[in-house]
């Protein structure tokens, strides 16, 4: 749950999608499936957020979907994810990497 979010954020920063096409570009990028019962919650939470807005739009293939798409400020939520993840990724490298840790206590 703590990642999935950030990644659809980065997901619809280039357009709104659908759940279906979300989760299947989720498995292209490498993750597990996530199942409907972990995704559609997690839209929900965004939308809920004003992070995402969303849309019914027909179908060529079947019943109409609905649209998510980013808004402004899930824009300015994503930056804000992305400074965390470079900041946690970077402290995880060090230590599974095994590189010199700091020894001095933060002040």
């Amino acid at each position: 749950r703590g990642l999935l979010e950030p990644c659809l954020l980065a997901l619809l920063e280039n357009g709104a999608d659908y759940g279906l096409s979300l989760a299947h570009r989720l498995s292209g990028a490498g993750l597990e499936e996530v199942p409907g019962g972990s995704l559609y919650p997690a839209l929900t939470r965004l939308e809920r957020r004003g992070l995402v807005t969303t849309a019914i739009r027909p179908s060529t293939s079947g019943p109409a979907r609905k649209y998510y798409e980013l808004t402004d400020t899930g824009r300015t939520e994503l930056a804000a994810r992305r400074t965390e993840w470079r900041t946690f990724s970077t402290a995880v490298g060090t230590l599974i990497e095994g590189r010199k840790v700091r020894t001095e206590a933060p002040s």
